[in-house]
């Protein structure tokens, strides 16, 4: 049985691989003043949904079964507190706000008996913390009383004043708890993970904005993990597991970002592609500040106009296409090779970007900008943190991986994407032209949403709750709903490889009424060469008839 337990969490550890990004922007680096950061849910069984705690009272002795967030495996019972805060999926009701992202740890490091996965981790410190600081010592007095059952693990841990990175790994199963290290991001500064360790370097001396276990260096030097002076330790060379992917398609990530914002990136371009050469940092200044659509665009990256740009290798197809289906490494005459992996993946279950702003009521101030599905072809909606009840089209039970719901913004999204994913840069623009009006909508409504929300709240906190909570809904609703149509249009369009032509935005009609002739893409250039440079045989060669 103990082994069986064994191989089920290293097969959990291998699904959970190359899995998720989260970006980081310090207050100083955004635009308005504030923190942002960002979460993709990576994982071809993660069902797109938003989830949602009211507070609540609690009597003494009361007890908190948990459950793992991955599986829904029971796990066992902790302690309940006195009062739990409201939380509206990766956010509670002080704009607290944790996600993550999990990487390779060492075998052996791997508790089996804990209590306290990764995931109830963050939605368990999110019903008992009001700040950063405050959920650091939360999770990391949780795992050290009920074990540490997850592998290696990054989370982003942010409040409408700071943001933090900290990393945490089990300590094994001769050992309860968990050694961890966590560094405040500077103001000014953006950062990033993505399913691999990104502290090397601890500022031990730096009491303000670096926390750690007590034995964070003792333990690796026990296991053999390290030898050598405090200064020299690095957590990720310690206790991770790394190899060429986890440098190409975990850090490539985070290069992509660092990239895309910020000034000579390019000399960290050998550590991502060949694994050598300086160590990308944890956390870098970026050339402008920068707005909540910079980061949303962001996440829809696939190494866009990067040495790696997927709409340019080999792998593309006819249609320029940045999707790769996995497996996303294979062999070719015993020669491996693989496929990128962009922050951008269809197999994404929900996407964040969170907005958490220090000068604003906290019912105000911090928005979920939340959707479903590959992010580069979602929409973010605005899902205050006062939200009292769930849209339907992101409810839990509202459909799952199984079944398929015509309410669900999940499979709307998933119906829509993958009609493009087939000819991406056909329909892609479709897609786009209708994103960017929603989110366009979105951008301009919310000064006018907040502004009046801020009146009610000065006169009624819970009359501005009410607006928020309906604007919401109806966002996320009416979102849905475009989708929706969206899917009908493109199946409509080009249907059966061809494309109708539009007239005044109808389709075309020949002066009887009769849809007039649709047109013919065919492929490029590029496959009808490679086409016949394979029929050797020139058996598809049109030939002269005498």
């Amino acid at each position: 049985m103990k082994k069986l337990i064994l191989i089920l969490a290293a097969l959990n550890a291998v699904t959970a691989a190359m899995a998720c990004t989260s970006l980081i922007a310090g207050k100083k680096a955004t635009a308005d003043g504030s923190v942002i950061v960002t979460y993709n849910a990576d994982a071809y069984v993660l069902y797109g949904e938003l989830y949602h705690t009211e507070a609540a009272d609690h009597k003494k002795g009361e007890m908190l079964k948990v459950y793992e967030w991955d599986t829904n495996e029971y796990r066992g019972e902790i302690e309940q507190v006195e009062h739990t805060y409201a939380t509206v999926g990766n956010i509670n009701e002080h704009q607290l706000c944790i996600v993550e992202s999990t990487w390779d740890n060492r075998k052996e490091l791997q508790d089996t008996t804990a209590i306290i996965d990764y995931g109830s981790l963050i939605y368990i410190t999110l019903q008992r913390a009001r700040t950063a600081r405050e959920a650091i010592g939360v999770m990391t007095s949780l795992v050290e009383k009920y074990g540490y059952y997850s592998g290696g693990e990054s989370f982003t841990i942010a409040d409408p004043n700071e943001v933090w990175i900290m990393e945490m790994v089990s300590k094994g199963m001769k050992e309860k708890g968990a050694v961890w290290v966590a560094i405040r991001i500077p103001d000014d500064c953006i950062a990033a993970h993505a399913n691999q360790s990104r502290i090397h370097h601890i500022p031990f001396d730096d009491k303000d904005n670096c926390l750690y276990s007590p034995d964070v260096v003792s333990f690796a030097r026990k296991m053999g993990y390290f030898e050598g002076k405090d200064n020299d330790f690095s957590f990720s060379k310690a206790y991770a597991q790394s190899d060429y992917l986890s440098y190409r398609g975990c850090d490539g990530r985070v290069w992509a970002y660092y990239n895309r914002f910020s000034s000579g990136m390019d000399k960290y371009l050998p550590f991502v592609i060949e694994a050598q050469g300086e160590t990308l940092p944890l956390y870098v200044k970026p050339d402008k500040q920068l707005s909540v659509r910079d980061i949303q665009n962001m996440m829809r990256d696939h190494y866009d106009n990067t040495p790696m740009d997927m709409r340019k290798e080999p792998g593309r197809g006819s249609w320029d296409s940045p999707v790769r289906y996995a497996p996303l490494t294979w062999k070719v005459d015993s020669v491996e090779y693989m496929h990128e992996r962009p922050i951008a993946t269809q197999q994404t279950g929900f996407t964040l970007v969170a907005q958490l702003r220090s000068w604003l009521p906290d019912a105000i101030g911090g928005v979920l900008w939340f959707g479903v599905d590959d992010s580069s072809l979602s929409v973010y909606n605005p899902i205050y943190c006062c939200l009292d009840k769930v849209p339907e089209c992101f409810r839990k039970g509202n459909g799952d991986m199984l079944h398929f719901s015509w309410t669900s913004a999940f499979w709307i999204n998933n119906w829509v994407a993958n009609q493009v994913y087939a000819r991406y840069s056909l329909l892609y623009p479709d897609v786009k032209r209708v994103q960017t009006e929603i989110e366009d909508g979105y951008e301009a409504n919310q000064p006018l949403i907040e502004a009046q929300a801020l009146r009610l709240y000065e006169d009624n906190p819970a009359k501005a709750v009410r607006l928020l909570s309906d604007y919401s809904n109806l966002s996320a609703e009416h979102a849905t709903a475009r989708y929706k149509k969206l899917g009908e249009y493109l199946l409509m369009k080009y249907m059966d490889g061809r494309m109708k032509n539009e007239d005044n935005g109808q389709f075309a009609k020949t002066p009887a009424g009769y849809p007039a002739s649709p047109a013919s893409p065919g492929y490029n250039e590029e496959y009808y060469r490679k086409v016949v440079e394979a029929d050797t045989t020139q058996h598809l060669r049109i030939r002269e008839v005498k």
